[in-house]
Order: structure tokens, then C-alpha cells, then sequence
């Protein structure tokens, strides 16, 4: 009985040692972290100006992560919340209902919920959205165009030469201040005159 009790202590030595070292190597590195965030402040980050984009995507496919940091964002300021919205549904579906193949985007990023007769609300899951602007340029194209793409600067690596603005066809991304990262559709002081 005495060898199954001093296993059991030393298996809760080791496992309170174990849960310590782990404890101390997660407050470590959360502190790293925070010091490489602050680090950041000054310093530039790259992002799409949704007024020079024109939807090619090659977002989706340029960026040197799987997905894409670019992802869709909405400006809700912007939509109309419409039945029968261009960034959601396939224009010249044989029936307009939400069925899957009626749907724009491919992976189902885009969610429709019921708001009252006759709006809806359309909200982007970030981990499915691709960034393949499908559904910005079906927005640009039959809605108000508050679909846009931006880089999402939690998943963004920031290369020095980013290969998404290397092949950008539009010269739609540039660096802008880490400070104000965004730019966001809605936001018409920072269009272009």
C-alpha cells in the first residue's frame, strides 16, 4: 500500500512541477508578446484601399499564407440589407433562395440572418472567408458595395515585400500607420477626391 501512495505523491509532484514550468513559460510568453506588439507602434502595415481594389482575386491565391490574410469585411453603415443581395446570391440563379448553389461566396463565409420583413443581415466567418472577392465584386456590382476585402492584421505576417501588392494589378495596397490600420469602405474621409 505504502508504493501506490509514494507513486501517487510523485506523480503529483511531477504533474504540480510540470503545471509550474508550463504556468511560467505562458506568463513568459504572453510578456514577450506584449512587448513585440508595443514594439509595432510607428511602424507601417500593409493594407487594401477598397477604393482602388477591382476584385481580381488574387488575394486569395497571392498571399504567402493558406488562407489568405485578406478577408472580407463589411461596412454595414453602407448596406442595404436587401433579400436579395449581390454579395451573397449568384446573379441568374434559376431559383433565388439559400441554397448552397446559390450562394456567391465558395466556402459559405458569408452568413444571412433575419433582421424583419424584408432585411437581412450579412455577417463574414472570418476563418472560412478565402479573401476571393467574389462576393465584394457581386456586391460592387448589384449592391452598395459595402463588401470590401482588407487584410486582417491579426493573421497578417507583414513582409517586407508583400507578395499580394507585388501582383495587384490595381496597386490597391500600400503601407499605412499600424496605428490606423483600416481602411474601411464607410469611412469616406479617407477616400480619394
Amino acid at each position: 500500500m505504502t508504493d501506490n501512495s509514494e507513486n501517487n505523491a510523485q506523480n503529483r509532484r511531477e504533474f504540480i512541477r510540470s503545471s509550474s514550468r508550463f504556468a511560467l513559460a505562458l506568463g513568459i510568453g504572453g510578456l514577450g508578446g506584449l512587448v513585440l506588439n508595443k514594439a509595432k507602434a510607428g511602424e507601417y502595415v500593409w493594407q487594401i484601399d477598397p477604393f482602388e481594389c477591382t476584385q481580381c482575386g488574387r488575394c486569395a491565391d497571392e498571399c504567402v499564407l493558406t488562407p489568405s490574410a485578406v478577408k472580407c469585411f463589411h461596412a454595414f453603415d453602407l448596406c442595404g440589407y436587401c433579400d436579395l443581395c449581390g454579395g451573397y446570391l449568384k446573379p441568374g440563379a434559376i431559383e433565388m433562395n439559400t441554397a448552397a448553389e446559390n450562394q456567391l461566396c465558395p466556402t459559405a463565409a458569408i452568413k444571412r440572418n433575419f433582421v424583419e420583413e424584408p432585411f437581412f443581415e450579412y455577417t463574414i466567418d472570418e476563418d472560412l472567408c478565402i479573401g476571393c472577392a467574389k462576393c465584394v465584386e457581386g456586391c460592387s456590382s448589384f449592391g452598395n458595395g459595402s463588401l470590401h476585402l482588407q487584410i486582417n492584421q491579426d493573421l497578417c505576417v507583414n513582409c517586407n515585400q508583400c507578395a499580394i501588392a507585388r501582383m495587384c494589378p490595381s496597386d490597391a495596397i500600400s503601407r499605412v500607420p499600424y496605428d490606423d490600420p483600416y481602411k474601411v469602405k464607410g469611412d469616406f474621409t479617407k477616400s480619394k477626391s
